[in-house]
């Protein structure tokens, strides 16, 4: 049984019975049947034509729903028709369930996990497991927005921002359980640039690679995290790397930049250095202005003061950090790293171990108490800041 293969069909699926006036709640549950049904019977008898195989069967699937509920016998009348069993149109509805899955009255939870279920062809199961909480919690989530985007009709074009914004949040989940959601956000974007010519689509998607690509050197063996710096660029994916600048380099060249785009420039650059003291850092303080042209947003500043201390010296990057917010996240672990850097190693600690109690997760924080516990001991012994 080639679970990519029933994976990849799933959307399609779902598509065709939505578009043959089939509710999106209903017609997913009666896609989950019939992927449910192929599990059974295709080792036996594998289909000659699975897309039509599965169709078929979630077609029947739908219209035995339907049938059983007497709220819904008016509406028999006019999706009794059932088409005759045969190979499926080449129609490729991928892209509106997308939309579909990233509508603005759907929260960045709950898009995301209508998102997995409906294109990724995850199970509740799976996606409860990859987002860390309990499957009856994720079940009630997905059923949510299923009744949310019931009924909705698209007849403007749909928001690619909002979509790629989703797909970007699946990314950003990791990897946890059976399912590693870094790797089906990649899928899932390749499938999304396979329906839709966009940069931005193409400027995610390189984004993704080039930030998977560092995946191996991230942690060590026990979890602990490995900054960016301290990483063994030796175990960094070079295919992957290739791959995303290339795609990068043909979405630039269509000069319709846009935030993905950037925030790729700046993965490339940090790619392309084969030491950390190689990095091109007033480039990507270049390509940080960008973003905040772009964006405007705070942790884009954030990041921008990081890289203006490295092409300007830690005193130009304090003072790009001074105009900002100290609630922002990570804002006392950039202003730690920086008073170290400008010498100043007791302002640093305090910083550090005030970064850590305000970590997001575990690897954050044991990183941060063993950077303050370091310059701690440091200045105990009168030793001089590195």
């Amino acid at each position: 049984m080639d679970e990519r293969l029933l994976r990849s069909l799933t959307p399609e699926v779902l598509g065709v019975l939505v578009r043959r006036g089939a509710d999106f709640a209903a017609a997913e549950d009666a896609v989950q049947d019939a992927l449910i049904e192929a599990l059974r019977v295709w080792p036996a008898d594998p289909p000659r034509d699975a897309k039509g195989w599965l169709v078929t069967a979630a077609w029947r699937k739908f219209l035995d729903a339907t049938r059983s509920e007497a709220a819904r016998r008016r509406r028999e009348d006019r999706v009794d028709d059932e088409p005759p069993p045969g190979p499926a149109t080449g129609t490729d509805d991928t892209l509106q369930l997308y939309f579909l899955c990233a509508h603005p009255s759907l929260t960045p939870s709950s898009a995301v996990a209508l998102t997995l279920r409906a294109v990724g062809g995850l199970t509740t199961r799976q996606i409860a497991r990859a987002c860390l909480v309990p499957e009856a919690t994720m079940a009630q989530r997905i059923s949510r927005a299923k009744r949310t985007v019931s009924g909705v009709r698209f007849d403007r074009p749909g928001d690619v921002a909002t979509v790629l914004r989703v797909l970007y949040l699946v990314f950003n989940e990791g990897y946890s359980g059976d399912v590693d959601l870094s790797a089906e956000a990649i899928r899932l974007t390749r499938q999304l640039a396979a329906v839709i010519d966009h940069p931005e689509v193409s400027g995610l998607l390189a984004l993704m690679l080039l930030h998977h690509a560092r995946r191996a050197a991230r942690t060590t063996p026990d979890g602990g995290l490995v900054p960016l710096a301290e990483q063994d660029r030796a175990r960094w994916d070079t295919a992957a790397i290739a791959e995303g600048i290339g795609i990068l380099q043909t979405a630039l060249s269509r000069d319709r930049l846009g935030e993905f785009q950037a925030q790729a420039a700046v993965a490339a650059l940090h790619a392309d250095a084969r030491t950390a003291c190689e990095t091109d850092w007033v480039q990507i303080v270049e390509w940080y202005d960008e973003l905040v042209r772009l964006t405007g947003s705070p942790v884009v500043r954030l990041n921008r003061a990081v890289a203006v201390g490295e092409a300007d010296g830690p005193r130009a990057g304090l003072a790009a950090l001074a105009a900002l917010d100290p609630s922002l996240p990570r804002y006392s672990a950039v202003a730690a790293y920086l008073h170290e850097r400008d010498g100043d190693p007791r302002t640093a600690a305090r910083l550090y171990a005030e970064a850590a109690r305000a970590a997001p997760n575990l690897p954050e924080r044991d990183y941060l108490t063993r950077q303050a516990a370091r310059l701690n001991t440091d200045n105990d012994r009168g030793t001089p800041a590195s």
